[in-house]
């Protein structure tokens, strides 16, 4: 295999349904390569590191695309990491071209601590905080330049940038198909709501909605009232944030076949939202109401080693267990987002 492809190629990212408004503003890298006459792949054997989301604005997948492209030869490909992918470049000398697309988050989202050695994992690999900023081409861009990724200096990187797409750009601004990543993120509009409630759904206390109609936009469970808690979290006036009681009753996995009492969330504003940090208002206010549920006395302790790596620190959870309170863990919260926002503007490509 090391003799037959010369470029590994990474077409992969979330992409909001066809708008009836117009034609998509955004173009992703699989277009514009296309319509370079597919000039940074011509005469290569190629390797395609893609999924689902990997389509143009058509919805043509860009495996079709360039399995019938005359200048290109497809020759494998892989359901696979960035990252692991880009060192077995580095290592046989191949070239790692990367066809761009939004980030679903826009490119100035930064939130949560960036990952510590010890809570590296297949789910936080790198030195980058939970939300990153950063689209799939930029994000290797930062890899290569801050060498986090072994054989660095060795590797040639291209990046196929997309046309019409700036920071501020939410999914909806692009007018770009959704092809969902997850059969729990069928849209755009869920993908805001993953980073807001995935991290406790880690600790298996509260049915977030996966299961129902609303996966990621809920927090509920047997023994809450759905009213008290709504009201509690609507009075904090968090950011960009409101909050409606719900009661349902999941379909499968956690939960399933519970009548449940919680609150449904809803970005308001999502630039003036925390989202990651919503959580653990949630959970701060259920401590309160319920201390006996509080969630360093109901939750997984199996679930706890999870948690951390998910978060990317060690130190979140024994200093919110202690009193369940935010404050308690902004400073570790935010200590990091300064310092990754001027790392991340050397490495950025788009306004």
């Amino acid at each position: 295999m090391r003799q037959l492809i010369r470029s590994i190629v990474v077409a992969v990212g979330l992409s909001v349904g066809l708008s009836a408004w117009g034609a998509p503003l955004v173009k992703p890298g699989i277009e514009v390569l296309r319509e370079s006459g597919f000039q940074a792949l011509k005469g290569k054997r190629v390797g395609l590191i893609t999924n689902p989301t990997g389509v143009d604005n058509a919805l043509k997948s860009t495996i079709d695309i360039l399995h019938e492209a005359p200048e290109v030869e497809l020759v494998a490909l892989f359901i696979s990491t960035m990252g692991l992918a880009m060192e077995q470049c580095a290592r046989l000398g191949k070239e790692f071209v990367v066809l761009d697309r939004p980030n679903p988050l826009g490119g100035e989202k930064v939130e949560g601590p960036v990952t510590k050695p010890e809570c590296v994992s297949f789910v936080s690999q790198y030195p980058i905080p939970y939300l990153y900023g950063l689209t799939p081409g930029e994000l290797a861009r930062l890899l290569v330049g801050e060498g986090m990724i072994r054989g660095a200096q060795n590797l040639k990187l291209t990046v196929v940038p997309m046309e019409g797409w700036y920071r501020s750009m939410h999914f909806s601004d692009t007018l770009m198909p959704w092809v969902l990543p997850s059969p729990h993120i069928p849209s755009a509009e869920t993908a805001m709501y993953y980073p807001a409630s995935g991290i406790a759904g880690e600790l298996d206390y509260l049915q977030i909605g996966v299961g129902y109609t609303m996966p990621f936009r809920t927090f509920a469970a047997s023994w809450i009232d759905g009213k008290r808690l709504a009201d509690a979290l609507n009075a904090l006036d968090i950011p960009g944030m409101a909050f409606r009681p719900v009661h349902y009753r999941p379909y499968y996995g956690f939960s399933k076949g519970v009548d449940v009492g919680g609150v449904e969330a809803f970005v308001t504003d999502s630039d003036k939202a925390n989202l990651t940090l919503t959580q653990f208002y949630v959970m701060q206010e259920i401590a309160r109401l319920w201390p006996s549920h509080k969630a360093s006395a109901g939750a997984n302790p199996k679930r706890f080693a999870m948690f951390d790596k998910v978060v990317g620190n060690a130190g979140v959870r024994p200093a919110f267990f202690r009193r369940h309170r935010v404050e308690d863990i902004l400073p570790i919260w935010n200590k990091d987002a300064d310092a990754f926002r001027a790392t991340k503007r050397k490495y950025q490509i788009y306004e």
